[in-house]
């Protein structure tokens, strides 16, 4: 097995991919974490990781980053600013091309032609950049993360009794961040894969109020869901501490997309690909209230 490369490898994502390779018994000698600041890779490095400098800013370093890699994993960029990553997925595209890897797996958006946050524009044009070059590749088109409704603060949710949203109706086709991890690393640590989209989300989209039950079942006390105006749940939301533009963020985008059905739709690739490592949601839940 030749070299395989992880771009954000000290992003939770890429971290966790790196995990997974290892547990699937690929050498620490055979996988590099490509890294923006290398000072922040001393985890990586005592796991035996090799560990090079990419910058998506700074495409003079990805060309050394990418030397002699089979199998590349592109994580796509943290920035919200949809125009500069474009620019960024082009250096890594490009340079990708130029070193001759053999296989680019890319994590994408789930459903990128039936999505309209504006986020799908990134990841489809990264896509088409990709085709371009002839390197056989594999779309990891990533539903949301779970993480998102599954986190620190489901406790406290659990204790109030309540989840209040302005989406009543929409249902979501979240996974969570480790099981889209456990996908890219058996891509990449498989054969079969090339030339192929996966649509990596839950085989079952679920709704506020099928997510607030699991929330209440596993809890053990009554949990429910209550659909409000847009306002009130910006106000809602801002009353919990939440910043007010991540609170408009949340319910003018999110709550509106996911009420427009743009999350609801299913596959089942995700779960045939990892099989009983797949998550499910009463799974995530009962993990994170017992944490």
């Amino acid at each position: 097995m030749g070299k395989m490369a992880i771009t954000g490898a000290t992003g939770q994502l890429g971290g966790l991919t790196i995990r997974h390779l290892l547990s699937k018994g690929v050498a620490a000698g055979n996988i590099v974490g490509i890294v923006r600041s290398p000072e922040n890779a001393g985890a990586l490095r005592e796991l035996g990781i090799e560990i090079r400098t990419g910058d998506y800013d700074r495409p003079e370093t990805l060309a050394e980053a990418f030397a002699g890699i089979e199998k590349l994993l592109f994580v796509s960029g943290p920035s919200m600013d949809n125009t500069l990553r474009i620019r960024q997925h082009a250096s890594v595209v490009e340079a990708a091309r130029n070193a001759k890897v053999g296989h680019i797996a890319y994590s994408g958006i789930a459903f990128a032609e039936k999505m309209k946050l504006g986020l799908e524009n990134v990841h489809l044009a990264t896509e088409y950049m990709i085709r371009t070059t002839g390197i056989p590749f594999t779309f990891l088109r990533n539903g949301f993360y779970l993480e998102i409704l599954v986190n620190e603060g489901l406790k406290g949710i659990a204790a109030s009794g309540e989840i209040v949203t302005s989406a009543p109706n929409g249902k979501m086709n979240y996974a969570t961040r480790n099981d889209l991890a456990l996908a890219a690393a058996t891509v990449l640590a498989g054969d079969g894969f090339e030339n192929r989209v996966l649509e990596l989300t839950a085989p079952e989209p679920f709704t506020y109020d099928e997510f607030a039950a699991v929330v209440s079942d596993v809890a053990g006390k009554p949990v429910k869901h209550r659909a409000v105006s847009p306002e009130e749940a910006v106000r809602s939301m801002t009353g919990a501490g939440v910043p007010e533009g991540m609170a408009g963020f949340m319910v003018h985008v999110v709550y509106k997309a996911i009420e427009d059905g743009q999350f609801g739709h299913a596959s089942r690739d995700l779960k045939q690909l990892i099989g009983d490592g797949y998550t499910t949601i009463r799974q995530a839940v009962t993990e994170a209230l017992n944490a």
